[in-house]
């Protein structure tokens, strides 16, 4: 059986986000887009899921929203760290 739970597997360049659980399971793939350009592969699937979770909540359509409530999901924006704080943190 499978590991259950969330692990990221793969390279620069593109990530998968492997969720888990015993009633659920599936896997989210992040590839370079036309919005990621800026962060570093490293983090380009982190860049990518909070740029499109932002996105996906100021559509504000009631579908996203309906959806999102009843899987107990919320999104809230946070301030970005500058580089300085960001390593101070870790």
């Amino acid at each position: 059986m499978s590991e259950l739970g969330l692990a990221i597997k793969g390279a620069p360049g593109g990530k998968r986000i492997v969720l888990s659980c015993q009633h659920q399971s599936g896997v989210l793939y992040s590839v370079p887009g036309e919005s990621s350009w800026v962060c570093s592969d490293e983090l380009l699937h982190v860049h990518a899921l909070a740029g499109f979770m932002k996105e996906l909540v100021h559509l504000d359509d009631t579908r996203v929203k309906e959806a999102m409530k009843r899987w107990g999901l919320y999104y809230r924006e946070r301030p970005v760290a500058d580089d300085d704080a960001v390593k101070t943190d870790s």
